[in-house]
């Protein structure tokens, strides 16, 4: 009864597995193709590479998470090699999105000068002047960046950093550390259990990661006037729904699993996990599409270099006089020299930076 009970859960499981690798890999297909041709567009206007290097680095994170799922998907002895690999390019990527922020501000140097202002601007404040407050701002640097982070100056650039970087170093550490731990068979994936190794990496990074977004919000609230005119919220948005909604994503399956929930089984487990990712991937790609668009670069193409562009804007203006509105169309008309490279040029600007 038990080997005809099991003989039927391994026809169910494979034949739900041959439909889930086929529907995986239509959406893998979608995010692939979707995200090649996007950084493609930002090759081919690659002219302001402080910002775009970055770019395509976030967008790139989608044919990494698509490509290593499909393949887990179809080959789970393979799921955590590839589950190693994505990890690993997560935190390069998480890196790469505070990197993003930063060059579209003008660079480190121009945001330090920026908090600096900041920070001077609040500390002269009539409240604070002359009183013991504003003495102890100066030395509560990491106490004020939770409450007051505007106070703390270029402070806050620095625990950004150290925010960023210690989730880059940990997650690499960690996709090891469990890479090993499976090969001597005390991992346990998505079991939570004090013997195996799966839960105490997961609190680890659970907490690792808080930091990380804590500290990119912390630097948005002060940032965030700066940083409007590339419409940051949507880009932190889907970016986070990336990076940090699938690893809690895999824990709550996990979760379920381990309280029956779910098949508690571990090609389940990882399998569900990689379908999920493959889905999510596309819908990503679509929405890169319009959160980091080419567009804004378009202005001076790279397939023309020393061509002169002109770009115009138009407006409208509403006038009121004697109690009527007239409205107005303001024209403008910008004129610049194209100083783009070529795809090949960017692709080795990007490699080499």
């Amino acid at each position: 009864m038990a080997s005809t009970d099991i003989s039927a859960y391994k026809d169910t499981y494979g034949y739900l597995h041959q439909q889930a690798v086929i529907i995986g890999g239509i959406f893998a297909t979608v995010a692939v193709g979707l995200s090649i041709f996007l950084i493609c567009q930002h090759l081919r206007s690659y002219t302001n590479p402080a910002e775009q290097k970055w770019i395509v680095a976030i967008i790139f994170m989608v044919p990494v998470y698509a490509t290593e799922s499909i393949i887990a998907l179809w080959n789970s002895r393979l799921s955590l090699m590839c589950d190693t690999l994505r990890n690993c390019y997560e935190a390069f990527a998480l890196y790469a999105f505070g990197s993003y922020l930063v060059a579209c501000l003008g660079g480190e140097k121009r945001v330090i000068e920026f908090l600096e202002n900041e920070k001077q601007k609040w500390l002269n404040q009539p409240l604070l002047e002359g009183s013991h407050e504003n003495q102890g701002l100066h030395q509560r640097s990491f106490i004020n960046f939770f409450c007051r982070p505007y106070v703390i100056g270029s402070d806050v650039l620095t625990i950004e950093k150290f925010g960023l970087v210690q989730y880059m170093i940990l997650k690499t550490l960690c996709a090891f550390l469990a890479f090993l731990l499976e090969l001597f068979g005390v991992y346990g994936d998505g079991e939570f259990k004090w013997y195996y190794g799966y839960p105490y990496i997961t609190i680890v990074l659970n907490f690792s990661q808080m930091w990380a977004l804590y500290c990119l919000v912390q630097f948005y609230s002060v940032m965030h006037e700066r940083l409007y005119p590339i419409k940051p919220l949507a880009k932190f948005v889907s970016f986070k729904a990336i990076v940090f909604a699938t690893w809690w994503q895999g824990v709550g399956i996990a979760l379920l699993c381990s309280f029956g929930v779910l098949p508690n089984e571990g090609r389940f487990q990882t399998g569900l996990q990689d379908f999920l990712i493959c889905i999510e991937m596309a819908i990503a790609a679509v929405a890169h599409v319009f959160v980091f668009s080419a567009e804004p670069y378009h202005f001076v193409p790279a397939s023309d270099p020393g061509r002169i562009t002109t770009r115009t804007t138009k407006e409208e203006l509403k006038l009121e006089e004697d109690d009527e509105a007239n409205r107005a169309m303001l024209e403008k008309k910008e004129t610049r020299e194209a100083s783009g490279t070529s795809v090949t040029e960017s692709v080795q600007d990007i490699f080499l930076k």
